[in-house]
């Protein structure tokens, strides 16, 4: 309390020295010659920060801002960043796609790719079949290996892929290839006929058991599910055929038996017994001019109506399913409500 007053005292004293030797005029001066050396470090250090944070998101740079860094070092530093980034071309941010409809696309975009892939497994392993069942390596000699060599065609297979398999099944230590069904049950009545095709019987029926009970299916004896679906040839097209040039087609290629289904505008699925596929393929693109993806199918003979919530739980069984390398194929029984 001794030394307030005098301290109180002498900076009213400086106060008024100041105010009295400068004017407004000369403090706004001061001020406005003074600021910009303050806040000018500061303003490049946050800049420097921005852009570190920005190119360390592309992996272009590691940067690290050490403390007491000259402002004039971090500018400079930042322009050389920046330069650099722009002679690499590098974006800082990645574009965006918003919404609900890229998520569907890129998850389509990946189910696609998978399926290409796994279509390409599966008509090896038949191709290898083909030529250890018919005895030559030759599609001419061999009327099963032509038949599936045409089928993997129309299904995109590339040559490349084929010509592989057809050698690889000449070497002696390929393994052998069978075929087998398994059928289950689903929620709300559904039902499933799953076609294998493996080179480990023991693998596969345990890889198939797990698969389903995992998602909360049944497994089902044999016979008990099969006997509700008939066996056809199953013809998809990607495009809306008419239905009247598609009948004049099938007369004209001795097609008596078929049945058409309109997926939507640009999808048609034909059904006709198995012995008329090829016939009835090339009657498409003769005369309508479209190429086909056959195969051969189970189709349910009595459709079964599910809820939405137990179509997404049956879903989720095929999609575990088609998963898996011994899977060729997983036909329902299912109809949406």
């Amino acid at each position: 309390s001794r030394y307030a007053q005098p301290i109180a005292t002498l900076d009213n004293f400086i106060s008024h020295q100041w105010k009295r030797h400068h004017s407004h005029k000369q403090i706004r001066l001061f001020l406005a010659s003074k600021l910009p050396k303050i806040m000018l470090p500061m303003f490049s250090m946050l800049l420097f920060i921005l852009v570190a944070i920005a190119v360390r998101s592309t992996n272009a740079f590691t940067l690290i801002v050490k403390r007491g860094t000259p402002a004039v070092n971090v500018r400079r530093t930042a322009g050389i960043i920046e330069r650099k980034v722009q002679q690499q071309r590098c974006f800082l941010l990645p574009p965006l796609e918003m919404g609900r409809a890229a998520a569907v696309r890129a998850k389509t975009k990946g189910k696609t790719d998978a399926r290409k892939s796994k279509i390409n497994a599966i008509y090896g392993k038949k191709i290898i079949m083909a030529v250890k069942a018919g005895g030559s390596p030759n599609p001419e000699a061999n009327s099963l290996l032509k038949e599936t060599i045409v089928r993997a065609k129309a299904n995109n297979v590339p040559v490349d892929n084929i010509n592989r398999a057809i050698k690889k099944a000449t070497e002696a230590n390929t393994a052998d290839f069978a075929e087998s069904l398994y059928e289950a049950y689903g929620h709300g009545g559904a039902s499933f006929v799953i076609s294998v095709l493996s080179d480990n019987a023991n693998r596969a029926n345990m890889e198939i058991r797990s698969a389903v009970g995992k998602n909360h299916g049944k497994m089902a004896e044999q016979g008990s599910v099969l006997f509700m679906y008939d066996r056809k040839g199953k013809l998809e097209v990607e495009a809306s055929l008419d239905e009247e040039q598609l009948m004049n087609a099938a007369i004209e290629a001795g097609v008596d038996d078929y049945e058409i289904s309109l997926e939507d505008d640009d999808y048609t699925i034909v059904y006709v017994v198995p012995k008329d596929v090829t016939a009835m393929s090339d009657a498409i693109q003769t005369s309508l001019g479209q190429t086909s993806k056959f195969s051969l199918a189970y189709v349910t003979k009595a459709p079964v109506e599910v809820s939405d919530e137990d179509f997404e739980k049956n879903m989720k069984i095929i999609d575990a399913l088609m998963e898996l390398d011994d899977v060729d194929q997983v036909e329902h029984n299912m109809s949406i409500l």
